[in-house]
């Protein structure tokens, strides 16, 4: 299984806005990053994600799951942009900040934390496991 942090605006896309798509998903549209279009096209289904909440709040606050994967992405006729399926799982018991992520031994390496601005990103599962526990999952 891949692990991966999606990022979203929550006053654009919150964590509320995942729960209330339920088991159908949401595709996650809109990137234009080859970066963060590639880390999507790696994704199988049943690989999980860290939901985070950028520029306010800046915090991981759920996990989500490919439920479908990568395909063209519905809001541009632009053949280069793809996207997957998510579907929130769960929420964090704690939401995880990125203070709490740049301090905390083990995630010294995560892409969260090294290249901040990537809104798709992968996370190791060692890294997942740190976060899980930060959040009151482990």
């Amino acid at each position: 299984m891949g692990y991966w942090l999606f990022k979203s605006e929550p006053d654009t896309w919150g964590w509320h806005n995942q729960v209330a798509r339920g088991d159908v998903g949401e595709e996650w549209h809109g990137v234009r990053n080859y970066q963060a279009r590639n880390n999507m096209r790696a994704m199988k289904i049943g690989d999980r994600g860290f939901f985070y909440h950028s520029n306010i709040g800046k915090e991981i606050v759920g996990i989500v799951e490919v439920c479908r994967e990568s395909q063209p992405d519905s809001t541009t006729d632009d053949p280069r942009w793809d996207c997957v399926c998510l579907r929130a799982v769960q929420p964090l018991l704690r939401p995880v900040t990125l203070e709490t992520c740049k301090v905390q031994p083990g995630l010294e390496k995560m892409v969260l934390i090294n290249n901040s601005r990537l809104s798709v990103q992968p996370v190791s599962a060692d890294e997942w496991d740190i976060i899980c526990d930060l959040g009151g999952l482990g």
